[in-house]
């Protein structure tokens, strides 16, 4: 009889440890699917920066080998999440031997991931020098988009360029240096003045 008993008591033992053995089994095995399944979902894509650069200067190549244009600035700050670079108070020149120099500055800008689209905002100032078939050129505005490989700059603000002795007030502009094709959208005032004659002695 009792050793009737102590083969039911065994024979429970065994069945108790077999299904904890099972229940810690089956957790494993979701845990092992939940970590694979968490490994494989996108992360959200980082809003930090990841480094950042004082006193810089960055020249652009053209596919050619030839110099396009560079930019320098007090900081430059990389964001991987869009691969954009955030700039303080940058300076771009543009270095096409077949072009009119053109320069700009502002107290910020943002450059794109392939650095074809340079965004320059507040306070922004851009200069082209007289030459013998163009005079100079000069733009105020509070926001431009620089197309370096076009050579084309464009903005949706108000604008205010002075060329040579004309002054031109308007919202909305392209402006073409290879061409040197200027385009304002509205509200467009334009001033001219006359040469002032030289006087002989």
């Amino acid at each position: 009889m009792t050793s009737g008993r102590a083969a039911r008591r065994f024979n429970l033992i065994v069945l108790i440890s077999l299904c904890g053995a099972l229940a810690l089994g089956s957790f494993w095995v979701l845990e092992v699917m939940r970590r694979s399944m968490d490994g494989d979902a996108p992360r959200p894509p980082r809003t930090e920066p990841d480094y950042y650069i004082d006193d810089f200067n960055f020249v652009r190549m053209s596919p050619t080998g030839e110099a396009q244009y560079d930019i320098s600035g007090k900081r430059l700050t990389h964001y991987p999440g869009d691969d954009t670079n955030a700039v303080v108070l940058p300076l771009v020149h543009s270095l096409a031997a077949d072009r009119p120099a053109m320069t700009a500055t502002s107290k910020r800008a943002t450059v794109d991931q392939n650095n074809s689209k340079i965004h320059m905002y507040d306070d922004v100032h851009m200069d082209r020098p007289a030459t013998p078939t163009s005079d100079h050129f000069h733009l105020t505005s509070e926001y431009l988009l620089l197309l370096p490989d076009e050579d084309i700059v464009k903005t949706d603000k108000p604008v205010e360029i002075t060329l040579g002795t004309s002054k031109l007030i308007g919202t909305g502009m392209t402006a073409n240096n290879a061409t040197r094709e200027l385009h304002l959208d509205s509200k467009v005032h334009a001033t001219y003045q006359a040469a002032k004659p030289e006087t002989g002695r």
